[in-house]
């Protein structure tokens, strides 16, 4: 049985905490502050325009981290009646989110860049605080590639979805955006599938995005 306070399970949550808790909250705030500049003050007016985690964390998705390394957010109120026009509102409030994994992705592997050029020696003190800090900046790429890339899949309530949707003619839009209700039974039914069938959404779709992301950006993940 798995231990959730083993020495390691402790590590392993100390390096994928900050580049996850990051990742989850900058995501949210992206979405929140873009419509917030379209004229949608919903967010805002709920507090959600915060860097503090304790406004955006979701209970089961912070349970899911301790099980699964992983988590989500409580996703950040958006109106799009305040939009002027609501379908390209709702496209860049949704390209937002993953936008901002992406950049700080990049930040993370400026950083790991930056701290593979510092030379030291083995059992330092500047191993001791480059090894940790090189391992939570290689998390920080991945956890950010990972959520961006996720996000973007074209199934509601992701924001693909919206991407997608602004894409398509209005009424058939509105129709693909009810499926919304359906959207995370949909994802689970395809893993289940893809365990059956052989071919895995997250293994075989979403992981060779995310190395080919992190290869342009120099990192080996």
């Amino acid at each position: 049985m798995f231990d959730f306070f083993s020495p390691e399970a402790l590590q392993r949550y100390a390096i994928l905490a900050p580049g996850l808790l990051l990742a989850l909250v900058c995501h949210e705030v992206g979405h929140g502050f873009v419509a917030y500049l379209l004229g949608d003050p919903t967010a805002k007016s709920e507090g959600r325009l915060t860097l503090n985690p304790i406004k955006h964390l979701d209970l089961f998705g912070t349970l899911a981290f301790f099980i699964v390394q992983f988590g989500w957010a409580k996703p950040v109120p958006v109106n799009p009646r305040y939009f002027r026009n609501p379908r390209l509102g709702m496209l860049l409030t949704a390209i937002a989110g993953p936008g901002v994994n992406f950049i700080l992705a990049a930040i993370f592997a400026v950083a790991i860049h930056i701290m593979t050029s510092i030379p030291f020696t083995p059992g330092s003190t500047t191993e001791n605080v480059i090894v940790p800090l090189y391992l939570i900046c290689q998390a920080g790429v991945f956890v950010n590639l990972i959520l961006g890339v996720f996000n973007l899949i074209p199934i509601p309530p992701l924001d693909g979805s919206n991407v997608l949707a602004y894409f398509l003619p209005p009424q058939m839009a509105y129709k693909y955006m009810s499926l919304s209700r359906y959207g995370f039974l949909i994802l689970i039914g395809l893993i289940i599938v893809g365990r059956y069938s052989g071919y895995n959404l997250v293994g075989g779709v979403i992981l060779p995005m995310v190395r080919g992301a992190a290869h342009l950006l120099g990192i080996n993940i």
